[in-house]
């Protein structure tokens, strides 16, 4: 099990999901608790559960290895992100 860095989680994201803006949060300091914000119009008509999956999916060898074990998310679209912002 190897560590991955804040930037290596986002670009993992970006890559699935190319149109998102991506936000990670180290939440441990340890390199394998995080949490991603991420704004993407590819959310829209989507519930969060469906939302949740499309970014879990981009991460899946991640997780399955366990370089990530925990992964909180918080997903928006660009006119519900607008909207908290």
């Amino acid at each position: 099990m190897s560590a991955i860095t804040p930037s290596q989680v986002k670009a993992t994201i970006e890559a699935g999901i190319p149109d998102a803006i991506v936000q990670i949060t180290d939440l441990t300091g340890g390199g394998d608790h995080y949490q991603a914000v991420v704004v993407s119009a590819q959310f829209e008509g989507k519930s969060s559960v469906q939302q949740h999956q499309l970014v879990y999916g981009t991460v899946r060898a991640e997780l399955a290895s366990g370089a990530i074990h925990a992964l909180a998310l918080k997903t928006y679209t660009p006119a519900t992100w607008q909207a908290e912002n």
